[in-house]
């Protein structure tokens, strides 16, 4: 049986594109194995998929002061070191790395024993764990056209993001019976992210009586912001966070406001929804939000509202646009030829299991 060592971790966003993998590696028979660390998010996510997974040390490579500077440093050795055992253990054929720090000693122990290893870089630019393993991969994944001449040559590869496949499944009318909503209006369906995004959210609900008398608005708002006042308002319905249901909201969904992490405006471009980018400002990012919304504008796939020029007005209007345009959005991402993701992955998975040379 094939072997493949699956890895990343950090964020959800280091995990989920594996997970959408799953499925299609157990078709292909392949035993999938994946190492994270200890106590980190991504075990929390792949628990319910019954996939072996092994734990390992890991530190974070800070690019600013901090006193774990000095001391997380062995953590990634240490992280080393229990990889290169796992190697040892395991045997694997391939490695696939969604990025985040876990993943770097992982990626430098398979290297060690010539395991090949495919990335993928979600963002326009890479992060630093990804800088630090591109010179030990294969192939390297990317989601934007740009990214690919930021690559050493012969690497890159333009796959998009692999996308949970249940996400393609929304019933639109689970959705209104789990909503309480009519279906009477167009839908806007409000994303700040896992965490929420209090700028938005405060913007969204300062125009909610002009909003909600051409729209219903269904408001992810985040852990610990929902605004019990605004219970009253008819059509606006608001949640900390959805799981199950997301598939039916996005099915609902005329029109999306979202945050422009990499995996979420994958998803908006395989679900051909609309969608507003407000992405998170340079000074709270390393700014690949914006160059990320901004590629996606450039494609045609979005329109792009930053956050410095975000106020009433401009976001009234520039969600009555969208809704406007909508089908000019839904043909540009129609055509994208960044559909197939899962199988453009799963080819250089392939391609890299024909190329093993495992020396352990």
């Amino acid at each position: 049986m094939k072997r493949i060592i699956l890895t990343g971790g950090g964020s959800a966003g280091h995990v989920t594109p594996n997970i959408a993998l799953l499925p299609r590696l157990k078709e292909l028979q392949y035993d999938v194995h994946y190492i994270g660390s200890y106590n980190g998010i991504e075990k929390e996510l792949i628990q319910p998929f019954s996939v072996a997974y092994h734990g390992i040390s890991s530190g974070k490579l800070r690019r600013y002061f901090s006193l774990k500077n000095f001391t997380d440093p062995f953590r990634v050795l240490k992280g080393f070191r229990e990889a290169a055992k796992l190697m040892k253990l395991l045997k694997p054929d391939v490695i696939f790395s969604k990025g985040g720090f876990v993943s770097v000693p992982i990626v430098m122990a398979g290297k060690k024993y010539k395991i090949p290893t495919i990335i993928h870089e979600s963002d326009m630019t890479p992060g630093l764990a990804n800088k630090l393993s591109i010179p030990s991969a294969l192939k390297v994944c990317c989601n934007f056209p740009e990214t690919v001449s930021r690559l050493p040559a012969g690497k890159a590869v333009l796959t998009g993001c692999p996308i949970r496949q249940e996400l393609l499944s929304g019933n639109k009318a689970k959705a209104l019976e789990f909503t309480g909503l009519s279906g009477s209006k167009p839908v806007l369906l409000i994303i700040g992210g896992s965490l929420g995004a209090a700028a938005v959210n405060a913007a969204v609900r300062r125009i909610l009586p002009s909003l909600l008398k051409e729209f219903q608005v269904v408001h992810l708002c985040g852990k610990n912001k929902l605004d019990a006042s605004l219970n009253h308002m008819d059509g606006y319905i608001q949640y900390e966070y959805i799981r199950d249901e997301l598939k039916d909201l996005f099915a609902l969904a005329d029109v999306v406001i979202s945050r422009a992490g990499a995996n979420a405006i994958c998803e908006l471009l395989a679900l051909r929804k609309p969608n507003l980018l407000i992405p998170l400002p340079a000074n709270a990012s390393r700014g690949d939000q914006i160059l990320n919304a901004r590629s996606f504008e450039r494609q045609g796939f979005s329109m792009v509202l930053e956050e410095e020029n975000m106020d009433d007005e401009t976001l009234l209007s520039a969600i009555r646009k969208l809704y406007r345009d909508r089908q000019v959005y839904q043909k540009a991402m129609a055509a994208s030829d960044q559909q197939n993701s899962i199988d453009a992955v799963i080819d250089l998975i392939e391609y890299a299991y024909s190329q093993k040379q495992v020396s352990i």
